[in-house]
């Protein structure tokens, strides 16, 4: 297969802070609710973090999976397993090849909960009782090694880390397998599972987490003249992918296709976004010269946008570089106003949204914003939904992390 085969989404899978499922997380994003809440634990006067909350998951895996799956899973590759059953199931169940099937599912952190449990266990009772399956739990191929044990996957199983981009990257890297022929199908996403006292404390440490500890459903608010930094969230998002020929063969359901995927790194600085926007504008760039759609066609941006003082802005001026003028017609959505922030999996969901948002012909609102940024050069859409045009229309999904990493996805309609 060329480069210019179409890879189309045939099923979508998700839990996250709004939802169980991917349905009632777009519902719930629709509806402009807010995932943030207290912490359960009383982890401030425990350790003194000054964070009190977070976007915790909505429905709880012991709600979902079996005791022994969850005594042999780390948090995030229960989100993951929960998430690609589903996507598999609303993608029909496709017949495949296990050889013509892939897995590509990333963490940004991986299995943060079972490393740091695992220590306490060691510290406090001794080596002997280190449970035999700890290595496989934190490892952060675990979750796509579970998914592919699952499905049968042989044609590849991967695992891409590139902090808050992996899950557009692996994404990214299931339309690539499919382009060169590696793959008929391939279930790709990500999933994080970090809402524990020591994470959260060294994001408290770097300054980049909000403390609206009076208000934590306000908290995440991108572009606002107030925002104070991002809401640390967890959760998985997770497509199956296929090319359009064999999804065609068997007659699947198509929400989108994914037509372009741009990659480039900063080569700045470990955390900050490199003032100009280079690499951003670079990648979004690469992904609208791989798709052929032009600057005209887009109508929709579910943009990176975590909240943080100086992100924020240099995404939109990113944004306005590559679309110019056209960007005053573009509807530019920031949903982790409402998910919080992801990290490894916040790439896949807001594919997923973006996907939905083309397939329904509806931008997801962005909530928080009474004040907007007098800097924003976008058109944002608040508080409520905002219909997108008929006809063939284009969106850019946008995923920046840690360390210089830059993925921009061009998704078309069906």
């Amino acid at each position: 297969m060329s480069h210019t085969t179409d890879v189309v989404v045939t099923g979508l899978g998700a839990t996250t802070p709004l939802g169980g499922d991917a349905k009632s997380t777009w519902a719930a994003a629709l509806a402009g609710e807010s995932g943030a809440r207290p912490f359960e634990e009383d982890w401030s006067a425990q350790y003194g973090i000054p964070v009190e909350f977070a976007a915790t998951i909505k429905v709880k895996p012991s709600e979902v999976l079996e005791r022994p799956e969850l005594k042999r899973m780390d948090p995030s590759t229960q989100y993951a397993i929960i998430a690609a059953r589903e996507a598999w199931a609303d993608a029909g169940t496709p017949e495949v090849d296990g050889e013509r099937l892939g897995a590509v599912v990333s963490s940004g952190i991986g299995g943060i909960w079972t490393t740091l449990d695992g220590w306490d266990l060691l510290r406090e009772k001794g080596a002997r009782r280190v449970l035999p399956m700890t290595v496989p739990m934190l490892m952060p191929n675990s979750p796509v090694a579970f998914v592919s044990l699952e499905f049968g996957a042989k044609a590849g199983a991967h695992a891409l880390v590139s902090a808050c981009a992996s899950g557009a990257e692996a994404i990214g890297y299931g339309v690539d397998m499919i382009r060169a022929g590696r793959a008929d199908v391939v279930i790709a996403g990500g999933t994080e599972a970090t809402i524990h006292p020591m994470p959260i404390a060294a994001f408290a440490a770097s300054r980049t987490l909000s403390l609206r500890n009076d208000d934590p459903q306000g908290a995440s608010r991108p572009y606002d003249v107030d925002r104070d930094g991002f809401v640390i969230g967890e959760g998985a998002g997770v497509v199956v992918l296929e090319s359009a020929e064999h999804a065609a063969a068997r007659g699947a359901r198509v929400y989108a296709r994914i037509a372009g995927v741009g990659l480039s790194a900063d080569g700045y600085h470990i955390t900050s976004p490199e003032p100009s926007g280079d690499g951003q504008i670079r990648a979004m760039r690469a992904a609208l010269q791989e798709s052929g759609v032009a600057a005209t066609e887009v109508v929709h941006v579910n943009a990176h946008a975590t909240s943080t003082v100086v992100g924020d802005l240099i995404e939109a001026r990113s944004i306005r570089g590559v679309l110019g003028d056209d960007a005053d017609h573009v509807a530019l959505s920031a949903t982790k106003s409402m998910t919080g922030h992801l990290l490894g999996g916040a790439g896949a969901l807001e594919t997923i949204f973006t996907v939905l948002a083309l397939h329904e012909r509806q931008a997801p609102p962005t909530i928080n914003v009474t004040q907007p940024d007098p800097e924003l050069v976008l058109d944002l859409v608040r508080d409520t939904p905002r219909a997108l045009p008929a006809g063939e229309i284009a969106a850019i999904n946008n995923s920046f992390g840690f360390g210089g990493h830059n993925v921009a996805l061009v998704v078309t309609s069906a």
